[in-house]
């Protein structure tokens, strides 16, 4: 318990270049206080004390903004930057040196049983006011654009962005470490006007060449 919380604070340190000090991260970082009472909430909700669990997910809720059901599973290297209003819900599993940004959804669909909230991998940054549903896999490496709606799976290395979420490759390279730069990812919808534009270039251009050789 003691080794997750220095590794917790040094996470926090690592991501967030205003972090100045660990009693800063102590005593003003909501993100570091939500992570700290699910690790406790979700041992109790193994134990299967359930409303205890759900009491101090609750108070966690009300003091930073933050809701984490207490039976998801977090795994190393967890950070939250700022957080107010995300949301993860009982089945979810997040994996190691996952970042959230505030806004983050990670939810369930329709009224099932089991397995209804999505898996994390490794090495996932998910950006400001993303929303990912349902039971679905978003693989190691890979990069959630701020605002994405994802509602299905995404593979390994891949970034994601719009409404619904497509999956963009980012040159065809695997991503080798994180990556929080998330306000950089392409655009596919800006991506397909451009050519369509360039299209229609070219076609006048080739109107206006045919008109010319017809009037000569």
């Amino acid at each position: 318990m003691l080794n997750t919380f220095k590794e917790d604070i040094r996470t926090t340190k690592e991501r967030d270049p205003a972090a100045r000090s660990t009693l800063e991260i102590l005593l003003t970082y909501p993100g570091f206080h939500a992570l700290q009472f699910h690790r406790i909430a979700h041992r109790f909700f193994q134990k299967d004390l359930k409303l205890i669990a759900r009491l101090i997910s609750h108070i966690s809720r009300f003091l930073t903004g933050i809701e984490i059901h207490p039976g998801a599973k977090i795994g190393k290297s967890f950070f939250i930057d700022h957080g107010m209003g995300i949301v993860v819900g009982e089945t979810t599993e997040i994996g190691d040196n996952v970042t959230l940004y505030q806004g983050v959804t990670l939810g369930g669909t329709g009224k099932e049983k089991g397995k209804r909230h999505p898996t994390i991998g490794n090495n996932v940054v998910i950006g400001v006011g993303a929303t990912i549903l349902g039971a679905i896999t978003i693989g190691d490496n890979a990069v959630v654009g701020g605002g994405a709606v994802v509602v299905r799976p995404v593979p390994l290395n891949s970034t994601v962005v719009g409404i619904p979420g497509r999956v963009v490759k980012r040159e065809g390279k695997r991503i080798p470490t994180m990556d929080l730069h998330h306000e950089r990812l392409p655009d596919p919808v800006a991506e397909t006007l451009n050519s369509l534009h360039r299209r229609i270039d070219g076609l006048e251009h080739s109107v206006e060449e045919m008109k010319k050789k017809n009037e000569s």
